[in-house]
């Protein structure tokens, strides 16, 4: 009888206890909320509550150099599901769902399956981890095929727009314009070179939302509108390109080489009409070629010039008056004294003998060109090849470009001074090449090679016009002419690219023929073929490079065989597209012009 009050005052104070220790828990707990974590819980409330929107900005377009379209942004749909909200058991929304999966060309299993609640974390600005729902369903819709889906009126989609990159001429000077990735991001090209002007900027929505995660728009607080990207006009001209892709297929046919690369231009304004190389791509499905594809062979790989890079030798010697077009050098010895010392010259294609100045070019004689090389001296013969724009990039602007290769003479071994002269102890890419020709048919005056145009606003008021630059005088104006007259001879019945010549035009140019390193020595079994030349020589309009990566030819692997022939079918097709008129007709109009005096 005496427990019995004990336990029941025993069990009262441990039940007071438990109260009072849960009530004091609460109102810590309280406190911590209240007056701690206040701010903290305001802002993952204004989070939940409060949401904003990205607009999308309109990429600009890349065009030809006659208004053509070659890269544009498409307005697209990103369709969206929230399944915390799609009442999947009830029947009608399950007849619009069947109906849906019929617009959308997706099995029913699978859309159901997409549908389903899925959740995942995401943490905010204040470092807030807030549970989302993810809302998904199919990254691009056609705006025809989403307008369908929202006639259904299925509650818990919705449609997002988005831009997606398309590229109307597919293949169609792909190196040239770059292309857009996946994420949005420009990866090479054109796309790449003009990011600044061609991405435009991204707008914003900031406004609350409903219960439902729809917007009440009565509280939208701010709002930024997207701003456009600008349009880009190349100096590619979509025929020329198309000329020059088909004549790279033909090579690849007949010659099935690895790489293959041509480059057609204005050498009076240094705008490139054309670059095309092999193999290539299609921007739109970029992701099923190799990456080797991706590469644009005109600039990004270095190969020796060999015999196109006589120019500069013949060039320099003219030019600093040492010799004439018509000095004579004996080609026939193998040897020759250079200050004091004999050296071994690098041999010949064919037995030569006394050859001018002249037929040293005409017939690309090695000795000949290594002759003139020592009479010009290691100072001389390396400023002038660096005035032609070899070891230097030619800033075109294009990601993946190379310098080359140009030793200063301090590192020149005994023979490097005949044996860059002929092309070799050098290395170029093919579009420096191309630079040194365009500096022949254009005065003497090397200009900067250039892709761009204009950048200009889709609605007018905006302008920026790329005007040709001007970077240096290599050689006089009276020396560029005669060495157009020199080269001439190479296209003719005496020279070493007879199938360059176009009927009815005078044309000038240098074929190269390089034997490739493998394994650190000269291959005799691999070489890269090219022809460079201007068209017309004596008026010239367009300059021509073309380059073959290892040619596969039973009968001939020469430059003159390999690219002479490409060369020709080129200028025949640019002189009827762009009015060139031969040399007759050109002859009658200046005698026209004549008798109005």
């Amino acid at each position: 009888m005496t427990m019995a009050p004990f336990i029941s005052k025993w069990r009262f104070a441990l039940i007071a206890t438990l109260f009072s220790a849960a009530f004091i828990a609460i109102a810590a707990r309280l406190f911590v909320l209240h007056v701690c974590e206040s701010q903290k819980s305001i802002d993952a409330l204004e989070d939940q509550r409060q949401t904003t929107t990205l607009i999308s900005a309109k990429r600009g377009n890349i065009t030809d150099a006659r208004g053509n379209l070659l890269a544009v942004s498409r307005p697209v749909i990103k369709l969206g599901v929230d399944p915390k909200v799609l009442e999947l058991d009830d029947p009608k929304v399950k007849e619009k769902l069947e109906t849906a999966s019929l617009i959308l060309k997706m099995p029913l299993s699978e859309l159901l399956e997409k549908c389903k609640p899925e959740t995942f974390e995401v943490e905010t600005e204040n470092g807030i981890v807030l549970k989302e729902r993810r809302w998904r369903l199919i990254d691009t819709v056609e705006e025809d095929v989403f307008e369908k889906i929202a006639a259904l009126n299925i509650y818990g989609f919705k449609g997002e727009k988005k831009y997606v990159r398309t590229y109307p001429s597919q293949g169609l000077a792909a190196h040239a314009i770059g292309f857009v990735n996946a994420e949005g991001t420009s990866v090479s090209g054109v796309e790449r070179m003009c990011e600044y002007y061609l991405k435009g900027q991204d707008g914003w929505i900031q406004t609350e939302k409903d219960a439902r995660r729809r917007e009440i728009t009565q509280f939208r607080m701010r709002e930024v509108p997207a701003v456009d990207g600008m349009n880009v006009e190349l100096s590619i001209d979509i025929i020329l390109q198309e000329v020059a892709q088909r004549e790279i297929q033909r090579i690849v046919e007949e010659f099935n080489p690895n790489k293959a690369t041509i480059i057609i231009s204005d050498p009076a304004t240094g705008f490139i009409c054309a670059m095309a190389s092999y193999p290539s791509f299609d921007p739109n499905n970029y992701n099923k070629y190799p990456v080797e594809n991706l590469r644009n062979y005109a600039i990004s790989d270095r190969l020796e010039p060999g015999s196109t890079f006589k120019i500069v030798p013949i060039s320099a010697a003219l030019n600093e008056n040492i010799v004439t077009q018509d000095d004579t050098f004996d080609c026939s010895q193998s040897t020759a004294n250079f200050r004091g010392r004999i050296l071994k010259l690098p041999g010949e294609s064919h037995k030569m003998g006394i050859l001018s100045v002249r037929q040293i070019a005409e017939q690309s004689s090695n000795r000949g060109a290594a002759h003139l090389g020592m009479l010009l001296g290691e100072k001389k013969l390396y400023e002038y090849a660096k005035l032609f724009g070899f070891g230097e990039l030619t800033h075109i602007g294009l990601a993946g470009e190379v310098d080359g290769t140009l030793h200063n003479p301090k590192r020149w071994d005994g023979l490097t001074i005949t044996r860059m002269p002929m092309g070799h102890a050098i290395d170029a890419t093919p579009l420096q090449i191309h630079c040194a020709m365009s500096v022949l048919a254009n005065q003497g005056v090397y200009m900067k090679p250039q892709l761009v145009k204009r950048v200009y606003s889709a609605d007018g008021k905006s302008e920026i016009l790329f005007a040709p630059k001007k970077l240096r005088q290599v050689i006089s104006p009276k020396v560029a002419e005669e060495m157009c007259d020199i080269l001439s001879g190479v296209a003719s019945k005496v020279g070493t690219a007879r199938r360059a010549a176009v009927e009815g035009f005078k044309v000038a140019g240098k074929t190269g023929t390089a034997k490739k390193i493998v394994n650190g020595k000269y291959s005799s079994l691999h070489y890269a073929s090219s022809f460079t030349g201007i068209f017309p020589a004596d008026r010239p309009r367009l300059v021509i490079t073309i380059v073959v990566d290892e040619p596969h030819s039973k009968i001939s692997r020469y430059g003159g065989a390999v690219g002479g022939p490409a060369f020709a079918n080129i200028a025949r097709q640019a002189a009827a597209y762009l009015g060139i008129q031969n040399d007759e007709e050109y002859q009658k109009i200046l005698a026209w012009k004549d008798s109005l005096w």
